[in-house]
């Protein structure tokens, strides 16, 4: 059957899933518990996609240079997303259908995620049908974080797919520079936190406007 690429491979968030107000919402709750300023959830958007501890990081701002502080609300933060990282995350529009059809066509599929591994393992395996997805990979101990491609690079070997038959897609820069970094093809998700010009910015060059746009290139 024809298909351009042997695998996919999605970034999580903002991409596969709207998490952001779960991920704001815990956020803030542990910054509360410290008795420091929140943030409104829009601000979440370039906050996220960098790993947890970037997160609390952000959100701190002048006091992040207080090592101690950080690591105090980051374990805060994680007790708290535990409790409540399903309340409101959901997948988008349109990307179940979308998984469907590419995995018909026999598309392999993957996710490579900055969120912490047993996270993005517990999202993946409750939002998504088993099979629908093969491989979840959030961030480990083992790897650098995205960009850094190796992770992708076990991904795919994991999977038994080349570079060369892979599309990486994801809504965010860090997306883009992890595609450059490990030479695989990229497609950027419009529908995500950051939106389109953050893509082109970053030197996007295709991009899909919605999940039926993804299936087509993905299938043409």
């Amino acid at each position: 059957m024809k298909r351009n690429y042997d695998v996919c491979v999605f970034d999580l968030d903002g991409t596969l899933v709207y998490s952001l107000d779960d991920l704001a919402n815990s956020c803030n709750e542990a910054l509360a518990l410290f008795d420091l300023p929140t943030h409104d959830i829009e601000k979440y958007r370039y906050f996220v996609g960098n790993g947890i501890l970037n997160l609390i990081r952000k959100a701190l701002g002048e006091k992040s240079i207080d090592e101690r502080l950080v690591q105090s609300i980051y374990k805060t933060f994680n007790l708290i997303y535990n409790q409540r990282c399903l309340e409101t995350t959901t997948p988008y529009d349109g990307i179940i259908q979308m998984l469907i059809d590419i995995r018909f066509r026999g598309v392999k599929v993957g996710v490579l995620s900055n969120k912490a591994d047993d996270f993005a393992r517990h999202i993946v395996s409750s939002l998504f049908e088993p099979g629908l997805i093969e491989v979840t990979y959030g961030q480990r101990k083992n790897f650098p974080k995205k960009p850094a491609p190796d992770s992708l690079f076990y991904l795919l070997d994991d999977l038994g797919c080349t570079r060369e038959s892979c599309l990486y897609i994801g809504d965010s820069d860090v997306d883009v520079f992890t595609a450059k970094n490990a030479s695989v093809d990229f497609c950027g998700a419009q529908w995500g936190f950051r939106g389109r010009d953050e893509l082109i910015k970053a030197g996007a060059v295709n991009i899909a406007a919605t999940p039926k746009d993804l299936t087509d290139i993905i299938l043409r």
